[in-house]
């Protein structure tokens, strides 16, 4: 069993990022070659010079939705909705989203309010056991709730993110964003970070150099924020993401020899690991699964040979798959990733959704 005190330290509260880079490729970029068992200190922009023709970067193109709406009740009082995933209903006629409501206690079944400054009226339907409700959402002018997300809502920033105001709104909602996002698959509630620091040049130079791109999509939910509050990293309940893989991306799972697998993110990784735990070979059609994987030490991989990603928070569920991925088939990577830790607070890096980044070779 692994305690979980063994993937805890000290993050300074300076060190979390609150803006993103000035450059999406700005970042600083941290490099462990696992063979060499060697750490450099590099900048994101330098990342092609890592790359090799034949490799595939293997990403995750879901959209993140304005999903956090601003409202108020009957009575005057301010009302937080945060939209997590549709369940019926169709637009102009109302639709039933599962939705994080604020404050909760004042709005149990049948309580109403606006949302989306003021371009829909709100029902609690029901409240589920996991604190979450279930609301009606009816559009005053005919469209689609994800319509007025889209126009009036904010970005859903994780909660260690401070915002006071809305002088950096059109900031976050433009760069807690990937560039290669795919409009039409605003699925997720956290953006999946490593991506966040390529631009559109950095993947034509990429391409160029003949390295290929692999596009899947996975549901991020809020879960993955969620810490392990469990004395042992097993106990933990993880929480499941829908993912979908399509039929042309699925080959860049079994490359050819000489090329490497490179995830951009933890989401990738799950969705790899799920798809390849079942599938020795691609399908002849997209794969649709909803996937509960717990990715921790002494795992080994299927999939990924390369991983970028962010630092994260102590406790996490991201954390043990990044210390799984340095030392696979052991718990050594567990030690190995606090001193890395330690070695990026030391050089001040920055952490967390905005922050730098890790490629781990």
């Amino acid at each position: 069993m692994i305690p979980t005190k063994r993937l805890d330290y000290r993050l300074p509260g300076e060190l979390i990022a609150q803006r993103p880079a000035e450059r999406r490729d700005g970042s600083r970029l941290l490099v462990v070659d696992r063979a060499t068992r060697s750490i450099s200190h590099r900048m994101f922009a330098e990342l092609p010079g890592f790359l090799r023709p034949g490799d595939t970067l293997i990403r995750n193109n879901a959209s993140v939705l304005p999903a956090r709406l601003r409202g108020r009740r009957p009575t005057g009082g301010n009302v937080e909705c945060l939209l997590l995933s549709r369940a019926g209903g169709a637009p102009g006629e109302g639709e039933t989203w599962r939705c994080l409501v604020r404050p909760g206690r004042r709005l149990p079944v049948g309580a109403t309010f606006e949302a989306a400054r003021g371009a829909l009226d709100a029902t609690v339907t029901a409240i589920l056991g996991d604190g979450s409700a279930m609301v009606r959402l009816v559009a005053r002018g005919g469209e689609s709730v994800t319509e007025a997300a889209n126009r009036t809502g904010d970005v859903p920033l994780p909660p260690y993110i401070e915002r006071t105001d809305d002088s950096c709104r059109e900031l976050d909602r433009e760069r807690y964003q990937t560039v290669y996002a795919d409009p039409g698959r605003q699925v997720a509630v956290a953006a999946p970070t490593a991506g966040l620091h390529f631009t559109t040049a950095m993947i034509g130079q990429i391409r160029a150099l003949g390295v290929r791109t692999a596009d899947l999509t996975l549901h991020v939910g809020l879960g993955t924020f969620r810490p392990i509050s469990t004395d042992t990293v097993e106990a933990h309940p993880i929480h499941s993401e829908a993912y979908e893989i399509p039929a042309d991306a699925q080959p860049a799972l079994f490359p050819p020899p000489g090329g490497r697998r490179i995830a951009v993110g933890t989401t990738a990784v799950r969705s790899i690991e799920d798809f390849l735990a079942t599938h020795g070979a691609p399908l002849h059609r997209a794969h649709l699964a909803e996937t509960g994987l717990f990715i921790y030490p002494p795992r080994e991989f299927r999939g990924v040979d390369a991983l970028i990603t962010n630092f994260h928070q102590p406790r996490s569920t991201l954390l043990c798959l990044v210390a799984a991925f340095l030392a696979p088939g052991s718990t050594e990577g567990i030690d190995w990733l606090m001193e890395i830790y330690a070695e990026a607070i030391s050089m001040r890096y920055r952490f967390l959704s905005y922050g730098d980044a890790m490629l781990v070779l």
